[in-house]
């Protein structure tokens, strides 16, 4: 964790200001505002700036505040200009926070988040892309317990594939077919539909289980991973990709058939485009292909222009795809609009 932290203050001490020249302050915008319980980097960040993803390149670090890239409650950012430029400063509320090892975890979990976090904390970890042999592979549901024939929370079932005691705890996963990339038609991996948590009871060929959680019932066949801890990262830095980037929603995420704010899209972009968490991309309305009604004869088809209708922020990443919030729609957003850099 400290790693990360040190590597955000590099960031921003030594992020030159090459979007300078595009900087613009929000014609609203106030000279200072008092940070309060349930604010977001991004909505203080848009209270300020036209583009709130913009906020590293104007924020001023304070060597002499502890962790002044971190801003909790009671907090006043102020917009002052130096040199002509717009500069964002931090004066912390109940004086310089001291973090003592002891009191780390407290302080840092009372900093507010860079975006919402409860719309985006059950994607952190799940649902899962992987590759089709990772998923063959994995311990499988053999049977339920009891002779059900299907199992929810509480009930224990029977499990082939785990070669070890060590690991106690499991995420299981219902196989939910291949994703293919809208414009080349390639396999991009495999999603995994989350089902539910289970403990390991008794270890053996076939294991004991009790599934402690579930979204939906487990079926013979859901396959099973080991739970990694690791740690909820919510301080995203916002910034462009680092190379031109183009790609399209592939679907939305949690459920829901409608895409606008604070919605979970994915994209057929990933790592191995450099995608990076913290990236930022403007989201286009696809133009739609309409016949031309006015002049019958010619019975043309014409593509409309793309509309800008929006941005987001990725914040995880897999090979091929990466996960992204909704931060602004100021149009219908569907499935197959595009994604470009900011």
């Amino acid at each position: 964790m400290a790693n990360r932290f040190l590597g955000l203050v590099v960031f921003m001490l030594f992020s030159a200001l090459a979007l300078a020249d595009t900087l613009a302050v929000n014609p609203g915008h106030p000279d200072r505002y008092v940070v309060a319980k349930g604010d977001t980097l991004w909505d203080i960040s848009e209270r300020f700036l036209r583009d709130p993803w913009l906020w590293p390149e104007v924020w001023y670090v304070n060597p002499q505040i502890d962790n002044p890239h971190l801003i909790y409650p009671g907090d006043v950012i102020t917009l002052v200009y130096v040199d002509g430029k717009p500069q964002l400063r931090l004066q912390r509320g109940h004086g310089d926070m001291k973090l003592s090892p002891s009191a780390r975890a407290e302080a840092l979990d009372q900093a507010i988040p860079t975006i919402p976090v409860d719309a985006i904390k059950q994607f952190l970890t799940r649902p899962l892309i992987t590759d089709d042999a990772t998923l063959e592979s994995a311990p499988y549901i053999l049977a339920m317990a009891d002779e059900h024939i299907v199992a929810g929370a509480n009930d224990r079932i029977y499990v082939r594939g785990i070669d070890t005691s060590d690991h106690g705890r499991y995420h299981v996963y219902r196989p939910a077919g291949e994703i293919r990339d809208p414009v080349s038609n390639e396999v991009l991996g495999y999603e995994a539909l989350y089902i539910g948590d289970a403990t390991l009871q008794r270890f053996g060929d076939p294991s004991t289980l009790l599934l402690t959680s579930t979204t939906q019932e487990a079926r013979i066949g859901d396959r099973l991973m080991p739970i990694v801890d690791q740690d909820v990262y919510t301080h995203f830095v916002p910034k462009p990709p680092a190379q031109e980037v183009e790609g399209r929603i592939l679907s939305v995420l949690g459920g829901v058939t409608q895409i606008g704010q604070y919605q979970v899209v994915s994209i057929n972009r990933g790592a191995r485009e450099g995608i990076e968490i913290g990236n930022v991309l403007r989201i286009f309305q696809s133009g739609a292909v309409v016949e031309d009604m006015v002049n019958p004869r010619s019975k043309e088809k014409v593509q409309l222009p793309e509309e800008d209708a929006g941005v987001m922020l990725v914040f995880r990443i897999f090979d091929k795809v990466s996960y992204g919030l909704v931060m602004k729609a100021t149009r219908p957003l569907h499935v197959l609009d595009i994604v470009r850099n900011p």
